[in-house]
């Protein structure tokens, strides 16, 4: 299985534990300590999550843990097989987006439209509630589906297949399993599902989170709760840094065999959560050999996706997911970007070309005198995002309640889990 790693920098008695410390520093790399930050951004900005779970029916009495030992629990978890119901909480604080404006979701349910990715389908998860049934059996066999009104859009991957199926449109994408660097793994933890619903599970964003945790980080178990009937732990990690606007993260580790059922990311601006994430209903028996058979029904439209065009796991986290991605914002082009800074205070940069600061600096202000979809890229920015001046010369930030990202004039852009102030300095020291 693939292993979430005991970590150090916990503070206080409850962040000890006998052995903890020798425990955390193995297979730790150096690298996590810069990029899974900006991985936990890019998580809040693209939001391809899961969410709010059931409220608590009153705090178990359980025997105390150490933060270590419960880090060490949910590592050493065998579970392959789950299934249940859970519910999505997002909001980034985004401002309506204008039409034509926003992520695509790709048929949106027209029957004469092209059949949706799971991609551009699953970024509806990035505002408002939404419900999701999950179901695994280890490596092999996953389901994902996302319950819409009167429709539902579900992803199954069993064995080398993998479908897409939207009802609301009777089209369907179907392709192989992408084989990449750990993608055939007989090691996976339980509800980790197909690269192209990577961070789909609460499982997968507690790794990513307890994976950034180093000497920036405060980690303590905060009591215990019930968590769709289950008996848990949780587990507070909270940044040290000042410039990081992550107030904190509240993973509820189930007390029996250290699945993280509940993940809730708090921004240090206050009021609710940015990201509620967890299960309203969880069964860790097998699930019926049916869950994961797929045949499309008489009628469907079928797209056959070469698995080269899908998401792998070795081009995982290379310049997808981004805040300006997820805004329709010009991205990186494919390239990885450059990261600065430590723990929670990494800041990524690419070059998004001077066409794309260009457009920034006055056309779109220009043509939203205008009308259509220039017009609307004028509203957007007026609206959404500031602008700013430094030493790097000027440009816009746009905010979310979590994650910031400073476009320049000439096209650079700076974005991360960091203040304004974070990114302007960034900027000025790259000049």
């Amino acid at each position: 299985m693939s292993r979430i790693q005991p970590t150090p920098g916990t503070d206080g008695a409850d962040g000890t534990g006998e052995g903890g410390a020798s425990r955390a520093a193995t297979g730790r790399r150096k690298a996590v300590r810069y990029a899974v930050p900006v991985a936990v951004a890019g998580i809040a900005a693209a939001t391809i999550g899961i969410g709010s779970a059931l409220a608590s029916t009153g705090d178990p009495d359980l025997p105390k843990i150490s933060a270590q030992d419960l880090i060490a629990r949910m590592a050493a978890s065998d579970t392959q097989r789950l299934s249940g119901s859970v519910k999505i909480t997002t909001d980034l604080g985004l401002p309506s987006l204008p039409s034509g404006f926003g992520l695509d979701s790709g048929s949106g349910g027209k029957k004469d439209g092209p059949a949706p990715t799971p991609e551009s389908k699953l970024s509806a998860l990035t505002s408002g509630t939404h419900t999701l049934r999950v179901a695994v059996d280890g490596p092999d066999k996953q389901r994902l589906s996302l319950v819409e009104r009167a429709a539902e859009y579900s992803v199954i991957h069993n064995g080398d297949e993998v479908w897409a199926y939207d009802s609301a449109s009777n089209t369907a994408v179907h392709s192989k399993a992408p084989r990449g660097k750990g993608a055939d793994s007989a090691h996976k933890p339980a509800g980790e599902l197909p690269r192209d619903l990577a961070g789909a599970s609460p499982q997968e964003l507690a790794k990513k989170v307890v994976e950034a945790a180093d000497s920036s980080t405060t980690m303590t178990v905060d009591g215990t709760a019930k968590v769709a009937g289950r008996d848990a732990y949780q587990l507070v990690i909270k940044p040290k840094q000042a410039e990081s606007t992550v107030g904190s993260v509240r993973i509820a580790v189930d007390a029996k065999n250290g699945v993280p059922l509940k993940f809730t990311l708090a921004p240090k601006s206050g009021g609710k959560a940015v990201l509620d994430a967890g299960f309203t209903k969880v069964d860790f028996g097998r699930p019926g050999a049916d869950t994961f058979a797929f045949t499309p029904p008489k009628g469907a439209k079928v797209t056959e996706r070469d698995a080269k065009d899908a998401p792998s796991a070795d081009r995982e986290g290379k310049g997808k997911g981004t805040l300006p991605e997820a805004l329709g914002l010009p991205g990186t082009g494919g390239g990885e970007p450059k990261v600065t800074g430590e723990g929670w205070a990494s800041i990524a940069a690419f070059d998004a070309g001077k066409d794309a600061g260009g457009a920034l600096a006055g056309k779109g202000k220009s043509a939203g005198k205008g009308a259509g979809k220039n017009g609307d890229a004028a509203a957007l920015l007026d609206s959404f995002g500031s602008k700013v001046s430094g030493d790097f010369g000027s440009g816009r930030v746009f905010s979310t309640r979590i994650v910031n990202a400073l476009m320049t004039d000439d096209g650079k852009v700076y974005f991360g889990a960091v203040s304004k102030d974070a990114l302007v300095k960034a900027a000025n020291a790259a000049k």
